[in-house]
């Protein structure tokens, strides 16, 4: 993606869902204040092409791991994931509070 100008937004939010899964516990997307409306059509491309899958693929990934009990807080991660990989163009990871 990163190879072209035009696939450089979604680049940035494919490494932000890559640094949210290193950091999943502790942290939140949040929507960044200066994100307007081309952020908003950022994330209607994202969606269409690649975030209603990737969604999906998390959601099944944490019902399998919410069987065992060691697997609930890796389901719980990929629940989050699952939201954050939906629409992630126009987001920031912050610390919790």
């Amino acid at each position: 993606m990163a190879v072209t100008i035009i696939g450089l937004p979604w680049s940035f939010a494919a490494l932000r869902i890559a640094l949210y899964t290193l950091l999943p516990f502790g942290h939140e997307m949040r929507s960044r204040p200066d994100a307007g409306v081309l952020s908003t059509l950022g994330n209607i491309v994202w969606f269409v092409l690649a975030g209603w899958w990737l969604a999906i693929i998390h959601v099944l990934l944490a019902l399998a791991l919410a069987i065992t009990i060691i697997g609930l807080p890796f389901a719980w991660a990929h629940l989050k994931l699952a939201g954050a990989s939906l629409a992630p163009v126009g987001k920031e990871i912050v610390p919790r509070s």
